[in-house]
């Protein structure tokens, strides 16, 4: 009984009427819908959540993948779920409804970075707004918004007008390889897509949303110096070694490229002396080295980020400039790997963010802008660059903490972008 009076306290919190200018009467339908069904939503998060789908968790993964099929299921979508043994993956779900109308991709993903043996595994609520929860709002939040959005929109027979294909990634936390097999199914949905929406929190703050990510790529620099006793360093026939000129390669990028606008890159780890060994897929590294002996070798990897493939491609190749201008006896190497490509600004994605503010602002839940890119990380809405358009991200489940332990959701978002997305969908079906 104590536990029934909690939830009911914890709805009426949250199910607070839509005020303002709702001027269709079928919107207001939808919302009434999305109020009434909200407790179903709720318990869908809290399942959803419970469920561990770290992205290595093959098994949870597909758990929640099935979870979310059987929803979709049930409002008439046709489903399937993608294998994902070619990137040695779990997988994806993806599901389709309709076939006439304007098309639209809606985006999740199924995976969180918290493994299977993590200590942060259940769903707690906190207080009246507050819930905290692995995943909860990266992203098990924004594929509950989807799944209720659409199912609302069913129940009152508003997709005849719409095509919907919905993809829920299994590996946006960690990326399975290659991306070419990887990306596939997102990537074919977009090329079909002329709009594409994003589930993700963003910067987790209700007022904003986003027009532009930036992209994410790994780099690796790979150093090589000439190995002697450390008293012979700085001769001629000698040189610096490998850590003064991996020092000397990080410190030009800082000077040369810090300034320039949205763009960023970060050394996230070194390995340096007479021995190393690196492990890429476990991300660690060992290194043996003697203060008395010049180190012969430094291993450095890294990751750079660009708001479009212009500056991408520029800064690429100041970097590569840098590295070439070797200190004496020295040399070096600097891989770009695959990654995120960058969602550039873009007028449709504007005109997106545009209704989605006037949809917002109709409902009552007020204005809505475009996040600064720096304010939100590369997701997989970027793969759609190029192939949608118009997209938009960040209409999830807000909150803070994400990627840790401290991840929480404010559940005063919840009904609020459940309520936006469906009639957002709604009336791009009747432009």
């Amino acid at each position: 009984m104590i536990k029934k009076i909690a939830l009911l306290t914890f709805l009426t919190f949250h199910m607070s009427s839509a005020v303002a200018a709702i001027n269709d009467p079928m919107e207001q339908r939808i919302v009434d819908h999305i109020d009434s069904a909200l407790p179903q939503s709720l318990l869908e998060l809290e399942q959803a959540v419970n469920i561990n789908s770290g992205t290595m968790n093959f098994k949870g993964v597909k758990q929640v993948g099935q979870f979310f099929r059987q929803h979709l299921d049930d409002i008439g979508f046709e489903t399937q779920w993608v294998d994902g043994a070619a990137f040695d993956r779990a997988g994806h779900l993806s599901a389709s409804y309709g076939t006439q109308g304007v098309k639209i991709l809606l985006i999740g993903h199924l995976d969180t970075v918290f493994t299977e043996t993590d200590e942060f595994q259940t769903f707690k609520r906190l207080d009246k707004r507050y819930v905290s929860g692995p995943g909860i709002t990266d992203m098990k939040g924004g594929d509950v918004i989807i799944v209720s959005a659409l199912r609302a929109l069913k129940a009152l027979d508003l997709l005849g007008n719409t095509q919907i294909k919905v993809i829920m990634t299994g590996d946006e936390e960690h990326s399975g390889a290659p991306l070419s097999q990887s990306k596939h199914a997102l990537i074919e949905a977009a090329k079909w897509a002329d709009i594409a929406l994003g589930f993700e929190d963003a910067d987790g703050n209700i007022k904003t949303a986003v027009t532009a990510r930036r992209g994410s790529v790994s780099w690796s620099l790979n150093v090589e110096g000439k190995p002697a006793h450390s008293s012979q360093i700085f001769k001629e026939d000698i040189g610096y070694g490998a850590i003064f000129e991996a020092a000397r390669i990080l410190n030009a990028f800082r000077v040369e490229l810090e300034k320039e606008e949205n763009l960023t890159f970060n050394p996230g780890m070194i390995i340096g002396g007479t021995k190393i060994s690196h492990k890429p897929s476990e991300s660690t590294g060992t290194a043996f080295g003697k203060t008395n002996v010049i180190p012969k070798t430094v291993k450095v990897a890294g990751d750079i980020r660009a708001l479009s493939q212009t500056q991408l491609t520029r800064a690429k190749k100041h970097m590569q400039k840098i590295v070439a201008s070797n200190l004496a006896h020295s040399s070096a190497t600097l891989t770009f790997n695959e990654g995120y490509p960058p969602l550039s600004p873009s007028q449709g994605n504007s005109e997106l963010l545009s209704l989605y503010n006037q949809v917002s602002q109709d409902l009552g839940f007020g204005e809505v802008t475009a996040v600064n890119p720096r304010n939100a990380g590369a997701a997989d809405i970027s793969f759609t660059a190029g192939h949608v358009e118009k997209a938009l991200d960040g209409l999830g489940l807000m909150g803070t903490g994400g990627h840790t332990r401290d991840e929480v959701a404010d559940m005063s978002s919840f009904s609020k972008n459940i309520k936006k997305s469906a009639v957002m969908i709604y009336r791009l079906s009747r432009q």
